[in-house]
């Protein structure tokens, strides 16, 4: 399924199946999911795919073939391809570990083709072991919303009183983890959506209401994951002196002005830039034996405009993803 400009409906399109080259792993796609990100991009408010492109960056597959000088990944094997689909591994960052913030990265989906397809092909060192748990289509949201989650949740330290904004995808995998980690989530949604409010409490929230309502008690720290810069000023108004404030999308609106009187008191806004190979690695021992399950959708490849569209109106709980 193509993008062949945005704004513009993706169109099925034949293709042969590609060959991986030096360094790369070909992945036979069993389940890819569907990020907010997609249509970020599908809007053109990510303004550089390489177009025409495959979009999609939540795989989970079995690598059908690899290329020369392969080591470590033998066909058959069931990996994840995540966001960051390579960094040029020779730049500062790079070499102190935080590939995520690389100038010459490239990302899976945006300038190399993703997962809404049957093959995908990707660079080996960004292939992520999977291990043999659930399905394909239950897996595939930890490739994103589950690690860019986790990257979040880690930036909001041991915060006990964890506010939520934006309950979607990563919120409703990051609430169980929280809540079996001992600590207090409170979900924020968009206003009047009783829906999303009875599904964070069905996850372990203690509390739900809209984003526009200040919480019960003080929050700890606060992770946005809606792409609403409105919600910044919010969550620091709920925020605890002391408390933090990330900001865990690749887009978000204006953040409009603000009194200082929020910021005050060592409060801290910060961001979340992409991932890391650690974080797939750290993501999926902090969950081993926590029996995080993941609410999807699951659409027919050739319906992802269909499935674009429903994450689009709020339509879904938890996590569209799309099977070949």
């Amino acid at each position: 399924m193509v993008l062949e400009a945005p704004r513009t409906p993706l169109r099925r399109v034949d293709r042969p199946i590609p060959r991986p080259g030096p360094g790369q792993v070909l992945v036979k796609v069993g389940a890819c999911g569907v990020c907010r990100t997609d249509l970020h991009i599908l809007d053109g408010e990510l303004d550089r795919p390489a177009l025409p492109l495959v979009l999609g960056h939540e795989i989970v597959g079995r690598v059908a073939a690899a290329g020369a000088g392969v080591a470590g990944i033998a066909p058959g094997q069931r990996v994840g391809i995540p966001w960051l689909g390579g960094t040029c591994m020779t730049c500062g960052p790079c070499r102190s570990g935080r590939e995520n913030l690389c100038d010459r990265a490239v990302f899976t989906g945006y300038d190399l083709d993703g997962g809404f397809a049957e093959y995908a092909v990707a660079d080996a060192r960004s292939a992520i072991p999977m291990p043999e748990r659930d399905t394909d289509a239950a897996d595939a949201p930890f490739l994103c919303a589950g690690l860019i989650g986790h990257r979040a949740f880690r930036m909001a330290g041991d915060a006990r009183r964890l506010g939520i904004y934006g309950f979607g995808a990563a919120a409703h995998i990051i609430t169980q983890i929280a809540v079996r980690q001992g600590r207090t989530v409170l979900a924020f949604t968009r206003p009047g959506d009783a829906g999303s409010q009875a599904f964070a409490l069905g996850l372990g929230a203690a509390w739900a209401g809209d984003a526009t309502r200040r919480p019960p008690e003080p929050l700890d720290a606060a992770i946005i994951f809606a792409p609403a810069g409105a919600l910044v000023p919010a969550a620091l108004a709920a925020v605890a002196k002391g408390g933090t404030v990330v900001c865990a999308g690749i887009h978000m609106s204006d953040i409009p002005a603000f009194p200082y009187a929020l910021l005050w008191g060592e409060r801290v806004v910060r961001s979340v830039a992409n991932l890391t190979r650690r974080d797939g690695l750290d993501f999926f021992r902090t969950i081993e034996g926590l029996d995080i399950r993941t609410t999807v959708t699951a659409f027919p490849l050739r319906e992802a405009n269909l499935a674009l569209e429903r994450l689009r109106a709020g339509a879904l709980q938890g996590a569209a993803v799309l099977v070949p």
